[in-house]
């Protein structure tokens, strides 16, 4: 399992396609964003006076389409997803990701269903209560054994979703061998990389933010310290 993993791990590393850099346009258009994101966050650190020139400024930006990456195609629908070269391109690495880490399990379990069906292989020193038994013993179709048996089907999921802190020591934190870390890549692909969703009009994403600023109601942490300073010595 161990060995399996490190191979997964190389493996995805091999197929992995070399990240694009974004166009100069493109990086100011997500950074925008973000920017706005991050005065909604942190607008309690700033002055009233400070966040009020900046939220104008986002407001009238955001309104007039001053950070996006093609002007000329405000107001227009959006492009279909699948003839975004960058969205297929994303899209293959996911495929890759998942070829990378099912076609191992896929064989693994064919083995061992193919040579250990039904067998047991160890007994945990320590009692269970009955709820653990369809977990423990896949494959082991018997009532009367004890629960503390373990069944070399259970015994493989045991490994496969236990040896993440062994992966972790041996490759690192950022590991493709790590089983739920990669799941909740593939579940956002995009995460960190691409603020806007494949399809997603970006011109209506800057005017929900700029709607949000407007509504957005500021309150300076700092007003008032001197009273609540004196009043708690």
């Amino acid at each position: 399992m161990i060995l399996t993993g490190i191979l997964r791990h190389y493996a995805t590393v091999l197929l992995a396609s070399a990240p694009k850099k974004l166009e100069l346009p493109a990086q100011r258009e997500q950074r925008s964003l973000l920017r706005g994101i991050n005065l909604r966050s942190n607008a309690s650190a700033i002055s009233p006076s400070a966040f009020a020139t900046r939220k104008n400024y986002m407001i009238s930006a955001y309104k007039e389409g001053t950070f996006l990456k093609d002007p000329q195609n405000r107001g227009k629908p959006a492009a279909n997803p699948m003839t975004d070269p960058a969205a297929m391109e994303g899209m293959m690495g996911m495929m890759k990701g998942n070829m990378a880490m099912m076609v191992p399990q896929t064989l693994i379990m064919g083995w061992i269903n193919a040579f250990f069906a039904g067998f047991v292989i160890m007994k945990l020193p320590f009692p269970l209560t009955l709820r653990f038994k369809s977990m423990l013993q896949s494959g082991v179709a018997t009532r009367d054994l004890d629960v503390r048996w373990v069944s070399s089907l259970s015994w493989y999921f045991l490994n496969l979703f236990g040896l993440q802190s062994v992966f972790i020591f041996i490759l690192g934190n950022e590991n493709a061998a790590n089983q739920m870390a990669q799941q909740m890549s593939q579940m956002n692909p995009g995460a960190g990389v691409n603020m806007f969703q494949p399809g997603q009009d970006p011109d209506k994403v800057f005017q929900s933010e700029a709607e949000n600023l407007e509504v957005m109601e500021h309150e300076y942490i700092l007003k008032g310290v001197e009273d609540r300073l004196l009043s708690s010595i």
